[in-house]
Parts: C-alpha cells; structure tokens; sequence
C-alpha cells in the first residue's frame, strides 16, 4: 500500500464560496503527491456540507454538530489523519498548484524542521505580515499591543511580533507560522502534541510553534511559493472582539510557558493589555466617526461668526448689527440642522464624494428656510445669512476635504465613484460564462473585455494575452480583474496579483463554480461576491434611510391607530410588533428568515416579509426573493410592501 505523503486538513465554519475554491485549488496542489484531504465542519448553515459531497466526494468529511473550536476540530482530522506530513489549511485561501511540491520537498532536505510557512498575500495582492512571527515574549508583546511595532514596522528591536527586519523574499528560520497554513511533520507532531484545545480561536499556532522549538525543531518561513488568505489577522484588528479573544489566548500562552514573577508580571500586563487596547480600539472607532463632524461644525459655526460681522458692515455699516442672539440660537440651530442633513445623505460615508456634500448642505438649508418662517421676529436674522452659510458651507467643506482626502477619517472623491472596468482573465468559454453569471443577478458591468491565456484566439471582446496584462491596464484604465481559475492557474493569479499591485480589486472563479470570490482590501475582511454582487441594503446611507422610514412608520402607524385598526388586514400583528420596531429590535419589510441568509447584508427580523404574496413560496424562491431585496433595496419597496401587506 503507497505511503501517504500529505493529509491536508481544512476546518469550515460558514464559508461555504471560499471552501469551494480552497478544496479546488488544494487538489490541484496536491495532485503530484500522494493525498488525503480532510474537511471539519463546525455546524455551519450554508450548506457548505452538501457542496463538499456534491462537488468533491473523494473528501474525507468530519460533521460537528456543534462549533468545538479551530484546535479541536483540526486534532479530530488529525488522530484519523495518516499522511507523513499534516497540512492544516484554512479555507479562505487559494493555493498554487507548485506550493505543495515546494514544501514537501524543503521539508525532505532539512529533516529537522518541524513546521513550514509559506508567503501570504492578502486579497489586494499586499504581503500579510503574520505569515513569519516572533514569540511574544512580554516586551514583543508589549510593543505589538501599544503600537511600536506598527510604528517602527523594520526595526529589529521593537518589531521582533512580526519579524519585520527579516525580508519577506527570503528564507527565514522563525519562531512562529500562522495557521492559516502550518505545514508539520506528522511524526514531530504526535511527539510535541496536538493542538491544545484550550485555545478557542487565535494562539494556538502561537503555542504549537513554541513546542516543536522546545523539543528541538526547526520552524521555517519559506517565501519560495505564495498563497492568497482572504482573511488576514490586519482584518479583525478594529474588532474589540479580536481583541478580547486574542489577549486571552495570549494569557493562556503565558499562564501555559511561563513560570514564577514572569509569568505574574506577563499576565497581569496582558490583563492591562485587554482593557487599554479594547479602550483605544473605542477612542479610535469613535474618533474616525466623529473627527469629520466635529470639524465640519466648527468650520460652519466660525463661517458663520465671520459672515455675521461681514454682512453687518456691508450692508448695515455696523458689524455688531446682528446681536449675541444670533450666535446663541441662529448660529449652533443652522450648524446643527446642516449636520444632520450631511449625516443623512451620506456625506460622513466612506466613499463620500462632493455629490454627498453638495446634496447634505442644499437639503440643510431647504430645512432652514422652512424653519425659518416659523421663528419669532426676535431671531429672524437675515435669509441673507443662510445664503451666505450655505456658500460658505459649500465651498469650505468640499476644499478641505480635498486637501486631506487619503487620510484615515476622510475617504473623498470630487466625482462619484466611478463603475468598474473589468477585464475577464481567461478563456472565451469561460468569460461568458462569467458574462451569464453576472447578467444572471442583473449586476452591471463596465466590461471592456478579456485577456486570453494564449492571447492569440480571436473574437471582438479579446483585448489580448495575460502576457500583456499590466499593459491593458494601464491602457484601458481597468480598474477589476477576474480571473478564471480553470484556464489561469493560482500560482500565476498570485504571481500576478504581486505583480500588479493593490490598486486593483480582483475576483477569482474556479471551474464549474457559480460564485466570484475576492477581498478588494487587506483591512477588510475576506467578503463573498456571489457573482459579485454589490448590495443596496449593505450601503451606510440605506440602512438609515431603512431606519429613518421605520420610525417614521411607528409614528403614522401611531397617530393613525383609529382608523387602521379596523382598516388594516393584519393590524393585530403591526401593532404587536410596534414597540420592537420603535427599539430597533425588529424591522417593518426585510428577509422571510429571522436574519436571512450568512451571505446577505444583516437584517433585524421584520414583521413583514418583502412580498406579499398569498401563494406557497419553496424556499428557494424565498432565498432568490431575499437576494434581490437586499441587492436592490430602496425605502420605496418597503412602502409597497407594507400596501399590499396591510390593504390587499
């Protein structure tokens, strides 16, 4: 019987679009060895069970009906695994089909390495640091908690976290890989231990690390071969859960490896650790939220002040013409009123553009004038002033913007974002098969053609060969590629995502797949693009125009309570659910499901589903109808809804 030479190990939670293209590409990796894959499954609910057995029967599949965990899940793979090396691999990453040769042959020239890592891109193409790391010894610990090692990223002393002196280009002998993929010596492994279950999620790559090097292996970083990891550790790093969940695992690390006054001193700095950075994780997220508030408040109450004095001398000759009253009531009431008017059409939206500005400041000021009228004489100061405000606001609020836009609390464009300009990386075949899916889910398009892998087959969409890709580029000012997995192979996606850098967003499908995967950025997590759909109801400004109208809604349904009572087909059940609505715990139209699908924007139950359809609806009609809710969304569906639900 043949020696089994790798048993990769995949552990699945939810993330079924990703796991469809991990399994793919790791049978194509491991086609030259002889293998096994294994897939845990951690009760998820997106059918990503029925997917490995209809697309991949050969998959050894282990069913929880529970979620243990990372470390148990992959230890239950491990005890059945028989593989001379163990692969432990997650499932948002793609691998080249050389990766798994390169690794099983580094492993077999340097018997005495006990883990391997390979280089790892994030979905932009950009190097994830966590893929060669430090022990975190209390002072590594200590600067990558308090920011010193993303402050001084090359420097030997204070970013020892992420070995960030070391050349991501070369190989490195290291003290910890990620495992996101964590190559092992299956015999090294039975001797150090599997991986203690008492690490839920984060340190346990940490802490098994620490034991091959106490039982006298190596660990090696080898950046030979590349692969994609959707969902880098930079991605959860504004989360006060990651940084619960990755401090405690690292208290665990110490109270585990560390004896006497260093271990009291290190868990009583992690301890410290936990509240300071979840309380500057805070101050940061609300700062980046309120930076540019606070700012535009001050330029339009100071705008105004100086207006007060201008238009006094101008036309009345005395600058103190207008009195206090006006920057006691006028001034903050106008400021306040165009604020809110800002909020609401979306210009503190990442991705704000002069559009927002211009819509915010306009709307603010139709409000003002109406408010206006109804003020006592007392505090009607001039509608000159309003005008002169709203120009002010105009012009002052889009320069500065202007002049700061890249920085971290502003994301601005003078022009709304432009459509995507897409290129369709592959075969003829397969791009239109791309072109279907995307027409499929009415998902619009600037495409402007397809780069074929031999670049010499004809056909008036065909720009030219991935050869020339960089060229195309620049030439047709693309700014999305998709790459078809079946004609373009992962490693030279990777090789060419690292070539071209990350100011493209890119997009991959492998073969007989129905759903386009990518992340356009490594500070945002791995995201699922269902034949990349951009959804409406995931947009900042929906979701409070959702629950703006909501309120609104409570209010009418309120007021109104007389006559739609004995009016209304289902009032029993609106006003039942009145209170939850009004507290934000339920919505008046959303999905058919408590929260819809895992693949969908989140969604607060609702009382009403988004058609009121008397006719038995499958599931999979309710799922499509779900779909095209949240991808199309506008308040104005709700409304209907609620006509149809109620009078009909």
């Amino acid at each position: 019987m043949q020696e089994v030479q790798l048993s990769v190990i995949i552990v699945n939670y939810n993330v079924r679009y990703f796991l469809e293209q991990a399994v793919w590409a790791a049978r194509l990796a491991a086609d030259k060895l002889s293998h096994e894959i294994w897939v845990v499954d951690n009760n998820s609910s997106d059918d990503s069970v029925a997917m490995i057995k209809e697309r991949f029967p050969e998959v050894q599949l282990l069913i929880n009906t529970d979620n243990p965990g990372f470390s148990k899940a992959n230890n239950q793979a491990i005890r059945r695994a028989s593989g001379k090396y163990v692969l432990l691999l997650n499932p948002d990453t793609i691998v080249g089909e050389d990766t798994f040769q390169a690794c099983f042959q580094f492993m077999e020239a340097h018997p005495k390495a006990g883990v391997l890592g390979v280089r790892m891109l994030d979905g932009s193409g950009q190097f994830l640091p966590e893929s060669k790391r430090g022990f975190p010894k209390p002072f590594v610990a200590f600067c990558k908690a308090f920011g010193l090692s993303r402050l001084f990223p090359q420097s030997r002393l204070f970013n020892r976290y992420h070995l960030g002196f070391l050349s991501e280009k070369e190989t490195h002998q290291v003290d910890v890989l990620a495992g996101a993929f964590m190559w092992m010596r299956k015999s090294a492994l039975e001797e150090v231990g599997l991986l203690d279950e008492a690490f839920f999620m984060y340190g346990e790559d940490i802490d098994l690390s620490y034991r091959f090097v106490k039982a006298g292996y190596q660990n090696y970083y080898l950046p030979e071969t590349s692969i994609l990891h959707y969902k880098g550790e930079s991605t959860k790093k504004g989360s006060l859960n990651y940084v619960r969940v990755f401090y405690k695992a690292m208290i665990i690390f110490a109270r585990k490896h560390f004896r006497g006054q260093q271990a009291r001193f290190f868990v009583g700095f992690l301890q410290l650790a936990i509240y300071l950075r979840a309380a500057m994780t805070l101050l940061a997220g609300w700062a980046k939220k309120a930076l540019l508030p606070i700012l535009d408040a001050l330029l339009l109450y100071l705008g105004l002040y100086w207006l007060k004095d201008f238009w006094g001398v101008y036309h009345f000759d005395t600058p103190s013409y207008f009195g206090r009253s006006f920057l006691i009531y006028n001034a903050p009431l106008y400021t306040l009123i165009w604020l809110l008017s800002l909020y609401f059409n979306g210009a503190y939206d990442r991705g704000s553009s002069a559009r927002r500005v211009l819509n915010g400041v306009l709307a603010g000021t139709v409000v003002i004038a109406a408010i206006y009228g109804f003020l006592d004489l007392e505090y009607r100061s001039s509608r000159m002033l309003i005008l002169l405000g709203t120009c002010w606001a105009l012009l002052s609020l889009n320069v500065y913007r202007g002049l700061f836009n890249g920085w971290d609390w502003i994301d601005f464009s003078w022009r709304p974002r432009p459509e995507p300009r897409l290129i369709i990386v592959g075969s003829i075949g397969e791009a239109e098969r791309v072109q279907t899916l995307l027409g499929r889910v009415r998902q619009q398009k600037n495409l402007l053609g397809i780069a074929t892998p031999a670049g010499g087959e004809t056909h008036d969409q065909v720009l030219g060969g991935t050869a020339e890709l960089a060229l195309l580029i620049q030439r047709f000012r693309a700014n999305e590629l998709i790459f078809c997995l079946r004609d373009v192979s992962p490693a030279e996606v990777i090789a060419l995502m690292d070539q071209l850098g990350h100011k493209i967003s890119y997009r991959t499908i492998a073969p007989k797949a129905s759903s386009i995967i990518g992340s356009s950025s490594k500070n945002t997590s791995g995201e699922l693009y269902t034949v990349n759909t951009a959804f409406q109801l995931s947009e900042p400004l929906r979701q409070r125009s959702k629950r703006v109208l909501d309120i609104i809604l409570c209010l009418i349904f309120l007021i109104t309570l007389p006559i739609l009572w004995p009016l209304a087909r289902s009032s029993n059940r609106l006003y039942r659910h009145w209170w939850a609505v009004l507290l934000g715990r339920m919505t008046w139209v959303g999905y058919f499901s408590p929260t819809g699908s895992s693949n969908l924007p989140a969604l607060r139950p609702a009382v009403f589903p988004n058609t009121a359809s008397s006719a038995p609806l499958s599931e999979k009609t309710k799922q499509q109808l779900d779909f095209f809710y949240a991808k199309d969304y506008h308040w104005t569906q709700d409304l209907k809804t609620l006509r149809k639900q109620l009078f009909t």
